[in-house]
């Protein structure tokens, strides 16, 4: 019966295209910006300017995160774990697996006597700087222009990890300071992307854009793991930060050349796809930003029912993100070339989810005509609950290896899924601000990566089975409360805050 309501919804949808929509609470608001952007011809996908920015923000995303967790793979290979185990070499709880021997050439990085607790907050140090440039962030962009806030953040954390090596070998106060700094200059790229997406993404094209850009920060983290490993093994763990150092340097020059601030200051944009994005902006973004009303905006239940889901789904997220190679070793007993293929594995699964949720949800939107509330809060309830379910199953698994990989990767995967979630919702609430709203809810969101570490490492001094499903029942309790605030409290439309003549959307 319920998919015989969708495919009678979907055939019938461009019929309803001019009818009107709710926000969750009953209130009907007109579909005027359908209609108003369907007389405009939709620009094609390909080779055009706004797909080609999805792709370069993609590999941006790709860089911010590869630079994030890279440490998180070679910090496994910075301990001398000899000095940590004694006589137990492997100092896991399961069976250790083959660790084939290592190339001598490869011995000469320096290793360090680092405890739990000094590695938490090597860890968790990146989110100290990431959390001060959030809101300054999603201003700055808002105010001059996107492209070359994000370029140089990036360019900052780039420029620092190439002397991670360095500030290792002077000490871990060093070290932390460092990624401190790191953090500074990328917490800025996020709400400078959100900011260039509100003058360059179609509304009905909106998840499609936001979840090709972000798969890039899967795709870094599925990319770095393996790889991080495999550089420890054959080159030693300075290279993983030589290596991805360069990789961001490229596509600094990639993004200098070819990415602008909007369709408007593009030189080489069609005339054709230019009328299209702005047309179908012109009646959801406020004709000016000087004035930003920021009472309206800290009071708004709709963004703090984004805060709490971006809180909570960050919790589960940087957890596994900093510690889940720290738990294949420790507990699973894999070498470190093992680990960071195995812990790449969950990624993969949440980058492809990320990409088809995209599609899947604006489908739904546009063809089916589902309004944009229920298809963000179908989304994130599943992309939280699945995790938060199979998270706790994870610490069940004891020793079985093959199990918890699989019920760590679908978790992940379900993850995925709030990509078309709460996620993307600052865009429909207020595009105008949105750099501003995600600078709001990023903030909040990345208090977990900064005390997420820290309390995991504590509760897992002993690293015994027991501790860590501690561990998971604390991120996968969070991450259902996030889920249900977010679907009794999100909106899916325009907030009257957001413009000065609210055309609100319900797609």
């Amino acid at each position: 019966m319920m998919v015989y309501e969708a495919v009678k919804r979907c055939s019938t949808g461009n019929m309803e295209r001019y009818g009107s929509d709710t926000d969750g609470d009953g209130q009907e608001t007109p579909l005027l910006h359908r209609g108003r952007e369907d007389k405009v011809p939709r620009a094609p996908a390909c080779c055009s300017s706004r797909y080609a920015l999805a792709l370069l923000s993609c590999y941006g995303c790709f860089v911010v995160y590869s630079l994030r967790v890279n440490l998180s793979v070679a910090m496994v290979d910075m301990l001398n774990r000899t000095h940590q185990a004694g006589d137990n070499q492997s100092g896991s709880v399961c069976p250790a697996h083959a660790d084939p021997a290592r190339p001598t050439h490869n011995r000469t990085a320096h290793v360090y006597n680092w405890d739990s607790e000094t590695q938490g907050w090597i860890l968790g140090s990146f989110f100290y700087g990431y959390i001060l440039t959030q809101v300054p962030g999603g201003y700055l962009a808002g105010r001059f222009g996107a492209k070359w806030l994000l370029g140089f953040g990036t360019l900052g954390t780039v420029i620092f990890t190439l002397l991670t090596p360095i500030a290792a070998d002077l000490g871990a106060s060093y070290l932390i300071a460092l990624r401190v700094l790191e953090g500074i200059g990328e917490g800025v790229t996020f709400p400078a992307m959100y900011t260039m997406w509100a003058a360059w993404a179609p509304p009905l094209e909106r998840s499609r854009l936001l979840t090709i850009t972000y798969i890039g920060a899967q795709l870094g983290t599925v990319v770095c793991l393996p790889l991080s490993g495999e550089i420890c093994f054959y080159l030693g763990w300075p290279y993983v930060f030589y290596i991805f150092g360069a990789v961001g340097l490229f596509w600094f020059v990639l993004w200098s050349l070819f990415v602008f601030d909007s369709p408007n200051t593009h030189p080489r944009i069609s005339e054709q796809e230019r009328l299209y994005i702005t047309s179908s902006l012109k009646n959801e973004l406020s004709p000016s930003v000087d004035h930003i009303p920021w009472c309206a905006i800290v009071s708004s239940v709709p963004l703090w029912a984004i805060v709490v889901a971006h809180f909570s789904y960050n919790w589960t997220f940087y957890t596994l993100l900093t510690l889940l190679p720290t738990y294949m070793k420790d507990i699973l007993g894999f070498s470190i070339q093992q680990n960071g293929m195995l812990s790449a594995l969950p990624y993969v699964g949440c980058a492809v989810f990320a990409l088809l949720s995209g599609q899947v949800a604006d489908y739904l939107r546009e063809t089916c005509m589902y309004h944009t509330v229920v298809v963000r809060k179908c989304f994130s309830l599943i992309g939280m609950i699945g995790p938060a379910v199979f998270l706790v199953a994870t610490g069940y698994t004891g020793c079985n290896y093959v199990l918890a990989i699989t019920f760590l990767t679908i978790s992940s995967s379900l993850g995925g899924v709030s990509a078309s979630g709460f996620n993307i919702n600052h865009l429909d609430i207020a595009p105008s601000y949105a750099g501003i709203l995600l600078g709001i809810t990023n903030t909040f969101a990345t208090i977990p990566g900064m005390v997420g570490p820290i309390i995991a490492r504590s509760l897992t001094q002993n690293n015994t089975i027991e501790e860590w499903q501690t561990v998971f029942y604390i991120a996968a309790g969070i991450n259902l409360f996030g889920s249900l605030f977010y679907t009794a409290f999100g909106r899916g439309t325009v907030q009257p805050w957001a413009v000065q003549m609210s055309y609100p959307h319900g797609d």
